[in-house]
């Protein structure tokens, strides 16, 4: 495993993952992406990480957080069972014994939390109501601490913004339709790592979803 990959928070990344290949993780059945990595098993780590039916891993504990969401199918632990469009935070210190029975997809970054932020999240997106924001896009407020934030963007088709400056730093992963800016198109599954004070001028051609942190460099 590379370690210390795409840990330069100065630099742009852009990963689209339809693209990349599969890793095998220690646990038979599931297999992972990897975006952003300190260390093969530790540390900060971001991935899209796919569970076999039946697939399973051990008891492990989140030393500075864990942060999900599930893309596809049913992603579940001993606390419950979570459908695509899940979303979750298990803080600091947490536990638990993650499984899929069917299989499922899902982002996760581990290891990223700040240690004053202990509430544990469970969001069903697919059942919660979207807010109005700039425009015609609507945002689903997701998290937030300290000035960091997490949130669903839904953007409609034909939509285009005025230079965004990324203050702290911006994430993305796009969820459906596809993202543009004046840099490239970024299809479904692609995911933007972009530094503190850069921008961009973003727009849709089509209707497109995206799960966007900010604040959090």
């Amino acid at each position: 495993m590379v370690e210390n990959f795409n840990l330069d928070f100065t630099q742009v990344v852009v990963i689209e993952t339809a693209k990349q290949p599969w890793q095998d993780s220690p646990a038979a059945g599931v297999r992972r992406i990897p975006l952003e990595r300190e260390a093969a098993e530790s540390g900060h780590v971001s991935s899209i990480v796919e569970y076999a039916p039946g697939s399973s891993f051990k008891t492990h504990q989140h030393p500075l957080g864990e942060e999900i969401f599930v893309l596809e199918g049913v992603f579940s632990d001993e606390n419950g069972d979570y459908p695509a469009g899940s979303y979750l935070r298990n803080p600091p210190g947490s536990s638990h014994a993650p499984f899929s029975k069917d299989g499922c997809k899902i982002f996760v970054k581990l290891n990223q939390f700040d240690e004053q932020d202990l509430e544990q999240v469970v969001i069903n997106t697919e059942t919660t109501q979207w807010q109005p924001g700039l425009g015609n896009l609507k945002v689903m407020p997701l998290h937030q601490f300290e000035g960091r934030n997490t949130a669903l963007v839904l953007l409609s088709k034909g939509e285009r913004f005025l230079p965004d400056q990324h203050r702290g730093g911006q994430e993305v992963l796009v969820l459906s339709g596809a993202l543009k800016d004046q840099h490239g198109c970024y299809p479904k599954g692609t995911w933007i790592r972009s530094p503190h004070l850069s921008e961009h001028l973003p727009l849709v051609e089509e209707d497109t979803m995206i799960l966007v942190k900010v604040g959090h460099f």
